[in-house]
Parts: C-alpha cells; structure tokens; sequence
C-alpha cells in the first residue's frame, strides 16, 4: 500500500513530534511516500534541494500514486489543504487527525466536510489504534 501522509512544512513545524510518530505507524502498513515531512532537519523553510514546482509535481504524483492519504491537520497549511481538496477531488480515501489538545479549531472546510474520516488523538497510543482501526478494514 502506498501511503501519503501530510503535514504542515511552511506553515508551522510544531507538530513534527506527532508527524513522525504518525510516520512510523504507518510504515506498518506500507510504503509511506513523503516520510520526510516527520524529519525534524526539515523546517519550516521547507526543502532546500528542490524548487516550488519540482516538490508541486512530485507531491501531486505522490497523490495520484497513493492508495491513502493520512493528514494531521492541527497546524492550519495552505499545502495541506490543498493536498485535501485533491485527495478528495480524485476519490482517495482520506484520514485527518486532529490533536485533542490544540488550542486552534479546525477548519470548517475539513471539520464540515463528510467525504474525510477525521479523528482526535491525545497520544502516541491514541494514534496507533486510530491507525490500527483505519486502516485494518
């Protein structure tokens, strides 16, 4: 199974922690294509190695390739909610966490929207049985 997982990059990097947890259960059930998005070299300065375009169409290849696409979607990212829109616009299945604790609320966008299965966490545990649910089906 292929699996895109997102991320806030640009638009904040304070839920790296819970991107690479995210991460590392995930490689449970396959191939997580953007694993770098859980590095904490990675900062919110993005990728240095490649321009706008070059990560644009990887990124959109990376979509289309996916059999899944697992957001955390606590830190508001324009990217993300991109990679949403898409995933939701060519029929991919779609899991968004949501951290319990955070203080912001989420976006009516994705909290309105039926198509996305979306699941509060409060820990590493909370994680890896929402994954374990999710994805053993």
């Amino acid at each position: 199974m292929n699996i895109y997982f997102a991320g806030s990059i640009r638009g904040g990097r304070e839920f790296q922690a819970f991107y690479a947890e995210i991460i590392a259960q995930l490689k449970k059930f396959g191939n997580v294509l953007t694993e770098h998005i859980g590095s904490d070299a990675l900062d919110d300065a993005g990728e240095a190695q490649l321009n706008d375009e070059q990560i644009y169409l990887r990124d959109r290849n990376w979509i289309l390739e996916s059999d899944i696409i697992v957001a955390e979607v606590s830190n508001p990212s324009l990217g993300v909610g991109y990679e949403l829109g898409l995933a939701e616009a060519i029929g991919k299945r779609v899991l968004c966490l949501v951290y319990g604790g955070n203080p912001r609320p989420l976006s009516a966008m994705i909290a309105g929207n039926n198509y996305f299965t979306i699941e509060k966490y409060e820990n590493v545990p909370d994680i890896e049985d929402i994954l374990n649910n999710y994805l053993i089906k």
